[in-house]
C-alpha cells in the first residue's frame, strides 16, 4: 500500500465517521462541528485526487463561510432538540415503510438507466458535443447512480429544513392558512340587538333649561 492510498483511507474512514456523526450527535453544535470535520477531510480527498481549486473552494466557502454562520444561528437559536424528538418512535414505522417504498420506486425507474452504454470521453464523437453536452452524457451515463443519491440527499435536507422552520413556537406570532380559508363571517362579526337608550337630562340641565 502506498502512502497515498493510506491517506486516501484516512481521511475516507475519518469521513465517514463525521458524517455518520452529524445525523447521530444529540447537540445540534455537535453536528455542525462534526460537518465542518467532515468538509475538511473531503477537502483532502480532492487534494489527493489533484482537484486543488474544488479542495481549496470547499473550505473557504462552506467550511469559512456556511459552516460558521450556521454555527453561530444554532448557537444563538439555542433549539431545543428534545421536544423535536419527542414522538420519533411512533411514527418511525410509517416512515420506514415511506422510505422502503420511495427507495423500491427510484429502483424501478433507475434500472432502465444502468443499461445505458457508458460514454468515452475521449471519443472523438463525444468531443464533437461540446463540454456541457458531454458533460451530461457522462454524468446521466456513467454517473447517473450517485446523481440520484445526491438528489435524494438534497430532498431530505429541504424537508428537514421545512420540517424546521414549521415547528409551533409560543414566542413568536404565526399564520395557520387553513383557518383562515375556512373562517366564516360569523365568527369574525356577532350582531347583537340592544334597546335604544336615551340620556334623561340631569335636574340642573332642567333647570338651566327652564329658566332659558
Amino acid at each position: 500500500m502506498t502512502t497515498i492510498s493510506a491517506l486516501f483511507y484516512l481521511f475516507s474512514g475519518v469521513l465517514l465517521f463525521s458524517a455518520f456523526r452529524v445525523i447521530t450527535a444529540r447537540s445540534t453544535v455537535h453536528a455542525a462541528l462534526f460537518l465542518v470535520l467532515a468538509f475538511f477531510n473531503a477537502s483532502c480527498v480532492w487534494m489527493l485526487l489533484k482537484a486543488e481549486f474544488l479542495a481549496i473552494t470547499l473550505v473557504l466557502v462552506y467550511v469559512g463561510a456556511v459552516m460558521v454562520l450556521f454555527l453561530f444561528v444554532v448557537m444563538m437559536l439555542d433549539i431545543n432538540t428534545d421536544s423535536m424528538r419527542e414522538g420519533f418512535w411512533t411514527h418511525f414505522p410509517l416512515a420506514a415503510f415511506i422510505g422502503v417504498l420511495i427507495a423500491l420506486e427510484m429502483a424501478l425507474v433507475m434500472k432502465q438507466g444502468f443499461n445505458l452504454p457508458v460514454a468515452d470521453a475521449m471519443d472523438p464523437a463525444v468531443l464533437k458535443l461540446g463540454n456541457t453536452r458531454a458533460l451530461g452524457v457522462e454524468i446521466y451515463t456513467q454517473y447517473l447512480y450517485p446523481l440520484q443519491v445526491a438528489a435524494v440527499l438534497l430532498l431530505v435536507a429541504m424537508v428537514a429544513a421545512i420540517a424546521l422552520t414549521l415547528r409551533k413556537r409560543k414566542d413568536s406570532r404565526y399564520q395557520n392558512p387553513s383557518e383562515q380559508v375556512r373562517v366564516k363571517a360569523a365568527d369574525r362579526l356577532r350582531v347583537v340587538k340592544m334597546a335604544a337608550v336615551v340620556d334623561q337630562p340631569s335636574e340642573a340641565q332642567k333647570q338651566e333649561g327652564g329658566q332659558a
